[in-house]
């Protein structure tokens, strides 16, 4: 965590993006996600104890979503799909994060300052995929405010939160989609992100939305993944990891953390840059061959 820490404000002070701005709301606000944060946890729990996890797959939510999207993942009320978990949602990942996600999130912005560096931010594209309440888009508009970004979520109940988050700024589209079929052209976009989301997705469909990443990026176009560690990039966390599936719900985690990146990359038309740690997660770095 003091690593991260350090590397957050060696960033701000290079000038990478500036120094973060917190647009989480007054304190009631705050005060009030905190308490279905903490009104869920006994329901949370008992689901851990009884392994209940598809609450959300109902007649009414069946073959509207992908089967692997429907299900109460981290164990939480709602899965994906309410507005109570779209509103509880940043308060869990900070818990579980230990107050590091966001700082986790801003690692991928020095990546994306390489490729828009001396370029007219106003005719560039990033897209967002599984953009959930929007914070890292929130994130790369403080850097880049003229940016045009898109934001793809399944979540209409997210989609809304992050509408309300992003409403300050212009240059902003987000749209319910799925990340396996993006609703964007061939070739359109100078930068793809993805921030948490490769380790809920199975190994079929994590390969799937690669080929779309490949397909929507620039020749030369640049792809950051954030995510978490997985197994050897720090073997003092693998037993960690080995834990965190059955303690939160992650049913495609197991396969995640033994995942080659690097192979499924080079399979589209994608080249592996770099990877770096940051804390429990880390930043792939990918670039689309000319």
């Amino acid at each position: 965590m003091a690593a991260l820490f350090r590397q957050d404000l060696a960033n701000v002070e290079a000038g990478l993006y500036p120094l973060p701005a917190d647009h989480d709301g007054p304190l009631l606000t705050r005060l009030n996600r905190s308490g279905l944060f903490f009104e869920d946890l006994p329901v949370v729990h008992r689901r851990r104890e009884s392994g209940g996890h598809s609450e959300v797959l109902s007649e009414a939510t069946r073959g509207k979503r992908p089967r692997y999207y429907l299900q109460n993942f981290h164990f939480q009320s709602g899965g994906w799909m309410t507005d109570d978990s779209a509103q509880r949602y940043d308060t869990q990942v900070e818990v579980l994060f230990y107050g590091t996600a966001n700082a986790i999130r801003r690692q991928a912005l020095p990546p994306l300052s390489e490729v828009f560096a001396g370029r007219d931010q106003r005719g560039l594209r990033l897209l967002d995929v599984g953009c959930g309440t929007g914070r890292f888009l929130d994130l790369a508009k403080q850097s880049w405010p003229r940016l045009p970004c898109l934001g793809l979520d399944m979540s209409e109940a997210y989609i809304r939160e992050a509408k309300r988050h992003l409403k300050r700024w212009g240059w902003t589209q987000l749209i319910v989609a799925n990340g396996e079929a993006a609703p964007v052209p061939d070739a359109s976009q100078d930068a793809v992100t993805s921030i948490f989301m490769f380790h809920e997705l199975p190994p079929q469909v994590r390969r799937t939305v690669f080929g779309e990443f490949a397909r929507i990026l620039k020749p030369g176009g640049r792809l950051v993944v954030v995510d978490s560690l997985q197994r050897g990039d720090v073997p003092d966390y693998d037993g960690l990891l080995e834990l965190f599936p059955q303690n939160f719900h992650e049913p495609y985690y197991a396969s995640y953390i033994e995942e080659d990146f690097s192979t499924v990359a080079r399979n589209c038309g994608l080249a592996l840059t770099r990877s770096v740690n940051a804390f429990v997660s880390k930043i792939i770095v990918f670039d689309k061959q000319v």
